[in-house]
């Protein structure tokens, strides 16, 4: 119809008054022509665009990387052509907290989250800069002690970090924050102590300069040291300079277990004081006698909101937290690092001291160890020394201590002594009541706290969390469809609208016009998670095409090898790359 108007008005050209008409009228129809085209059509999926309304039964047109249409194209072209009739069409899942800093190094594909229809990355509690050479050797000290896992440090601060991966090539869309933990080693290495003022200025200043990077604001992680060592005024310190560039403050708190009501009091102080929006990361309660407190954190959350400010928590959909042995020592022992700790370790005098800490209860830090109640609730999970990782991966504490003929408490110190890590290990610590409840709630979307895993090579000798791979499809599967604790279009909006908001990002997390064109698309019928910690490298499945800035990442539930992926960077970004 398009190239037959065409034929009909082009002898008039000739004409210079018809000609303008002309010009005006082809303008018109290849307009018009154009609106019918598009690099992709989505065809007759139930839409859920991200705002918690109900889904409705539409077409989508991409063209390059925005959503150009949504409604009915039963008359469009595509150069690309879904059948998504019983799929839901979905904006892409954001991870809020996501460990793929490293992951994405070695696999830009981002295997395990793509397949769940995660589309960004968002990387806190530490960061990759800014760096100093002392921290690069540092790194580059781990790495010898497994060289499976060496890679070459090209960058100093976290604007050069987003470039680093730009060069090499991802799937997802990146974003992260800057780490108090790592201002705080940049300028005081592993040091027990305060900052002195010009100490603190500069560490001020490197906030500064990856908020202009692109940060999305200030992070820590407040149960492990160094960031423990870091006092309540320092976080607000660091948190002012973000708020200036409207960011925000997230962090795990000191304590999500014993002295829980005073982290979250901590939490929203800092949000008050420094003036900016707050979240909790993975929010749980751990050890049985804390389970009863969920009732009263959410009250004091909600008296916040209440109170003009804005307090938000993630979370991931299991009873059980990974980290590592360092959890359930005290910190005075590891001030220094890993070599000092190990020496401290070592001495008798000290380890006794250490060994008296690890079994009396306190509040003063967080003994993951005790809250478990139980050594075989332990589980060893990651080694680099090749001894210990045949032997030990996958056994518990409790066991591995019966095999030393040692208590659970020094077998723990001899692991990490032997193996020169921190030892990676999962804690069963929480409910399966409290995990519903933490999932009905409005203010919580959700984040994996893991790396994106591929099931093959080098990935396969690590055991990993079933998080990795299976914490946003168990959400949408079993407690979405199977238990019905919330429903499709509010676990959609916590995916998407809802980190988007939290996080100030532009045109994403919504199916809408104008917006990026990330969509997961899936069946809602089928989507399941499959990993477990005895067998953890299972990819969901059930997502069965992904797109990241319209380029298609998973089609049929095969990843396509695409690496459109890009830097999405924080309200303060000053537009110019460093």
């Amino acid at each position: 119809m398009c190239l037959l108007l065409f034929s009909y008005i082009h002898p008039f050209k000739t004409n210079l008054t018809m000609s303008k008409y002309y010009f005006l009228f082809t303008i018109i129809i290849l307009s018009s022509c154009k609106k019918n085209e598009y690099d992709v059509v989505i065809r007759s999926g139930t839409v859920y665009d991200g705002s918690g309304t109900p889904g409705i039964s539409a077409d989508v047109g991409i063209n390059a990387d925005t959503i150009a249409f949504i409604g009915d194209l039963k008359n469009a072209v595509g150069k690309t052509d879904i059948d998504a009739n019983g799929l839901a069409v979905a904006p892409g899942f954001i991870n809020m907290l996501s460990h793929a800093e490293v992951s994405l190094l070695f696999d830009g594909n981002s295997q395990s989250d793509i397949r769940q229809g995660v589309t960004l990355e968002v990387f806190g509690e530490g960061s990759m800069g800014p760096m100093n050479e002392s921290m690069k050797n540092d790194d580059r000290e781990m790495m010898k002690r497994d060289p499976d896992w060496a890679y070459d440090i090209d960058w100093t601060t976290l604007g050069d970090y987003f470039n680093s991966l730009e060069r090499r090539g991802i799937a997802p869309n990146v974003a992260s924050f800057v780490s108090a933990i790592t201002v705080r080693v940049h300028e005081l290495g592993y040091a027990n102590r305060a900052p002195t003022p010009d100490e603190l200025e500069r560490m001020k200043a490197l906030v500064k300069t990856a908020m202009e990077e692109g940060a999305m604001g200030v992070t820590s992680a407040l149960i492990y040291a160094p960031a423990n060592y870091a006092s309540t005024e320092e976080l607000i310190e660091l948190s002012k300079v973000a708020s200036t560039y409207g960011g925000m403050y997230i962090a795990h708190m000191r304590s999500e277990g014993n002295s829980i009501f005073e982290a979250v009091d901590e939490t929203i102080r800092i949000a008050r004081e420094a003036n900016l929006p707050a979240e909790i990361y993975h929010l749980k309660f751990s050890g049985n006698t804390n389970w009863n407190k969920i009732d009263s954190v959410i009250a004091m959350i909600n008296k916040a909101n209440q109170d003009g400010l804005k307090i938000t928590a993630d979370m991931y959909t299991y009873t059980a937290g990974a980290t590592g042995l360092d959890a359930a020592m005290p910190p005075w022992i590891q001030e220094g690092g890993i070599k000092e700790w190990i020496k401290r370790m070592k001495d008798p005098v000290m380890r006794k001291k250490a060994l008296k800490e690890m079994r009396t209860p306190t509040n003063q830090w967080e003994n993951l160890m005790m809250l478990a109640g139980d050594f075989d609730k332990v589980l060893l999970m990651g080694f680099t020394n090749d001894s210990l990782r045949k032997n030990f991966t996958g056994k518990t504490l409790g066991q591995v201590a019966k095999i030393y003929g040692k208590s659970p408490e020094e077998t723990a110190m001899d692991l990490v002594i032997t193996d020169g890590t921190r030892v990676g290990t999962a804690y069963f610590l929480m409910t399966e009541e409290n995990v519903k409840r933490q999932i009905a709630l409005p203010f919580v979307s959700f984040g994996s706290d893991a790396e994106s895993s591929t099931a093959a090579g080098n990935f396969l000798k690590t055991p990993t969390h079933p998080r990795a791979y299976g914490n946003f499809a168990r959400l949408l599967g079993k407690y979405v469809r199977d238990e019905k604790v919330i429903s499709l279009e509010e676990a959609v909006r916590r995916l998407t609208s809802l980190p988007a908001s939290n996080l100030k990002i532009k045109k994403r997390g919504m199916l809408s016009l104008g917006y990026y064109a990330d969509l997961a698309i899936f069946d809602p019928t089928k989507v399941q998670d499959h990993a477990t910690f005895e067998q953890p490298h299972q990819y969901s499945t059930g997502m069965v095409h992904v797109f990241v800035n319209g380029t298609q990442v998973l089609k049929d539930g095969e990843h396509t090898n695409a690496r459109p992926g890009r830097i999405v960077r924080g309200p303060g970004w000053t537009g110019t790359k460093k």
